[in-house]
């Protein structure tokens, strides 16, 4: 297949995106404002909580099987080497841009989570359905793009939720409470919370309380070092180890954490693992077929109400922010230039090795998830926090404008790589 061909199959995806990204923009416009403000707020929370969930539930049970599960297990292993190396990049443009404190976290977001479902989802189907497309059967091939896109989505998903919503809560929360880590107190307390001293006993308090006697101030005598006993020290130790834990727990948000999304992904993988169950929902002789068909449905909502909601939050970053034009770059050189090509190393190595198999469309999946533009939820983590929505808004709008160009390049270099 010449490269000609290859730059159309892989254009064509790209541009049924971009057509109903459009369309969602259009719709936000002021003189038809159908996809208003408080109509996106409505929308988002359908999608968040009923197209999403039922979308990501329906696709896994149906695809994802334990076999399949155990042959696609470097998949989750890839997409969390997507998350470490966006975050270390993240930092590194961190530190030479110096951005502002508040954005930090975002930065760390856009650059980590990828949109790991729903551009997978239209893109890989678009890409079987083409007469020249080098997957094969163009029905079998939609078939394992469905499967590979699920698994992505729900590896994806829970990443997301667990790792970049908890440093956007926490950033969120220090700058809430006024403090940056560097003020004497915050010192102070990190130091009292890192030694995990506990309260000291009665008698101790009474002396600090008396002051020192008449005797000590005339002759300064010479005190003992204190002996703790074995059983006190054993006391220290446990309540260092449960302070620590009380501390960790924290900072985790656990309501936040098993979001609808999570939730359904765990729901999924146990439908399409344990066989008992899977054969009660799926298949044309499954007694309870209706359920799954019924959420299958509803799911198929998902992917097109993601889209104009796409299209219409990029028309809150044509308005602009205090988003400064290196950081953008920055974002946009991590995500479809460095990590692509470290991702080409990283995939392919891993062929070489005998680690990700044969099949070349699965080989796409893994080389595509370096090489798509950040994730939508992080919007709606942003939404949900309420804080960096107009500059989580911009760097969305910026970056998806040259996903546009850079997807289907990247598109073209990957099919030529696995043809």
């Amino acid at each position: 297949m010449g490269v000609l061909q290859l730059f159309v199959v892989a254009l064509m995806p790209v541009l049924k995106v971009l057509i109903v990204t459009a369309v969602g923009l259009f719709l936000a416009l002021e003189r038809i404002n159908l996809l208003s403000a408080e109509s996106r707020k409505y929308l988002n929370n359908l999608v968040f909580y009923v197209f999403n969930t039922s979308l990501i539930v329906s696709n896994l049970s149906d695809t994802v099987t334990a076999e399949s599960f155990a042959t696609l297990w470097f998949m989750p292993l890839n997409i969390l080497i997507t998350f470490i190396l966006g975050s270390i990049l993240a930092w590194v443009l961190i530190q030479l841009t110096r951005a502002p404190q508040n954005i930090r976290s975002l930065i760390i977001g856009t650059c980590s989570a990828g949109n790991l479902g729903n551009l997978l989802l239209i893109i890989l189907p678009a890409v079987c359905d083409e007469t020249n497309s080098p997957f094969g059967d163009s029905t079998t091939c939609a078939q394992y793009g469905k499967e590979y896109a699920s698994l992505s989505m729900a590896v994806g998903a829970i990443y997301i939720w667990f790792y970049v919503y908890t440093i956007m809560r926490i950033s969120a929360e220090m700058r809430t409470d006024g403090t940056d880590g560097n003020s004497p107190s915050s010192t102070l307390t990190a130091e009292e919370d890192s030694s995990g001293s506990v309260p000291g006993t009665l008698t101790e308090t009474l002396l600090v309380m008396e002051g020192p006697s008449d005797h000590d101030q005339g002759f300064g005598r010479q005190e003992l070092p204190p002996v703790e006993s074995p059983r006190r020290t054993k006391v220290s130790c446990f309540s260092r180890v449960r302070q620590r834990i009380s501390n960790t727990l924290k900072l985790i948000d656990m309501k936040k954490l098993l979001a609808p999304s999570t939730i359904a992904a765990i729901i999924g993988f146990f439908i399409g693992i344990v066989s008992p169950i899977r054969k009660l929902l799926i298949g044309s002789s499954a007694p309870l077929r209706v359920v799954y068909s019924s959420t299958a449905f509803l799911g198929q909502v998902a992917v097109p109400c993601i889209t104009l909601i796409i299209g219409a939050n990029l028309l809150q970053g044509l308005k602009g922010s205090g988003v400064g034009a290196f950081v953008i770059i920055g974002v946009i050189v991590i995500r479809y230039i460095i990590m692509p090509l470290i991702g080409i190393g990283i995939v392919k190595g891993m062929h070489s090795l005998g680690m990700v198999g044969s099949d070349p469309l699965y080989i796409f999946t893994l080389l595509l998830q370096y090489a798509l533009p950040p994730a939508m939820n992080v919007g709606t983590i942003t939404q949900l926090l309420q804080t960096g929505q107009s500059e989580c808004s911009v760097i969305l709008m910026w970056t998806y404008v040259v996903a546009a160009f850079t997807l289907t390049f990247w598109s073209t270099v990957f099919l030529w790589l696995v043809a």
